[in-house]
């Protein structure tokens, strides 16, 4: 209504974040925060005793072969797994962490020079991708930063985390290389193949700042949602929050010091025929009294759309295993996602073929 659509461009206009209204000493979140009450109980915090897998890549060399199992096991059921021993220094992982939150506890003038939403722009902070979209705002700020395919020339990150951000994303992309391969591997594909399909290509890292909540129980940290791209790989603090949906319930995801959590995206699952799964998630209102800071590495090209179309891998395919989806590019499957907002429904659907989409309604 026109109420709402006024306190969200007020809000928005005034570029000071999430956190700008901690700093204001609000006691009560405003109302374009506050989930439905249909929402609100259909938010069961209570998450089922299922452990994320963790996957060492200490002797990748010599147990090669049971780690791209246990990597085809995971990405082929709950979509998520925890690795340690990826090759990225601990040192590095801290710097990043700081540097993220340092951006989001800077003064609110110096933020604001970087507040925007358009689009196109390599490097912007706001709150809520699809403010003007979502039934309720989310209580978590983000800077997003465009790092590849085209180099992205340092001058445009913030001076405080631009040198660990360029060195945190030079290393993200030789360890995503990696994780790829193991993927193709996963899939019965030669090594290169996922890489062939330019789907390490490209690349963004999304710092995330999700303040403490006065009111926790009436809003989310984010909503639930699949990502819309190949693979994230995110790098969490202590906090927690982070549940993923399972068969049996919402599931922790506990914060494991060190390690880098990896997670299939829709694109992925798309080009697998299903094989892999691109799982919602959610990350709940912070109840702590210090912030939740989390760093996402998104492989995708969705703002770079090239006219290279993907569709489910034709070696994957046979009689008994034929295509769910269309074929479709990554600006239409990006455009898709970002019109319909995180509404907790997969974008995956839209795209699956008019006989399968039958079957499955």
């Amino acid at each position: 209504n026109n109420d709402r659509l006024q306190e969200l461009k007020t809000f928005d206009e005034s570029k000071i974040g999430v956190k700008g209204l901690i700093d204001s000493g609000i006691t009560k979140i405003p109302s374009i925060f506050i989930m439905s009450p249909e929402d609100t109980a259909a938010i069961d915090t209570t998450s089922m005793h299922i452990t994320i897998p963790i996957i060492d890549l200490k002797d990748i060399i010599e147990k090669r072969v049971d780690v791209v199992a246990a990597i085809r096991k995971a990405a082929g059921t709950i979509g998520f797994f925890q690795v340690v021993n990826h090759g990225i220094p601990l040192k590095l992982l801290e710097e990043m962490m700081t540097a993220a939150r340092e951006f989001h506890e800077l003064p609110q003038e110096l933020k604001a020079e970087y507040f925007s939403r358009e689009p196109m722009k390599k490097v912007k902070y706001r709150t809520n991708f699809d403010l003007y979209k979502s039934k309720f705002a989310n209580w978590r700020d983000t800077l997003s930063c465009d790092m590849a395919p085209e180099i992205l020339d340092p001058q445009e990150l913030p001076p405080i985390s631009r040198d660990v951000t360029m060195e945190y994303s030079r290393q993200v992309q030789v360890f995503g290389t990696l994780v790829f391969e193991l993927l193709s591997e996963a899939l019965g594909l030669k090594s290169d193949y996922l890489e062939k399909m330019d789907c390490v290509k490209g690349h963004q890292i999304h710092n995330h700042y999700y303040p403490p909540c006065p009111q926790p129980q009436l809003t989310m940290g984010i909503t639930s949602h699949s990502d819309p791209d190949f693979l994230t790989i995110l790098l969490q603090d202590h906090i927690g929050g982070l549940q993923v949906l399972s068969n049996n319930g919402w599931v922790d995801v506990p914060p494991l010091h060190g390690a880098l959590l990896i997670n299939i995206g829709d694109m992925l699952q798309l080009i697998s025929n299903d094989i892999f799964k691109s799982v919602q998630h959610r990350v709940l209102a912070n109840r702590h009294k210090s912030p939740r800071v989390s760093v996402a590495c998104f492989f995708t090209l969705g703002f770079h759309p090239t006219t290279k179309v993907y569709g489910p891998i034709k070696e994957l395919l046979s009689k008994d295993n034929p295509p769910i989806y269309r074929e479709t590019s990554i600006k239409e499957f990006v455009t898709y996602y970002h019109n319909k907002g995180l509404d907790g429904n997969s974008a995956l659907s839209h795209f699956k073929l008019q006989h399968v989409a039958k079957v499955s309604t």
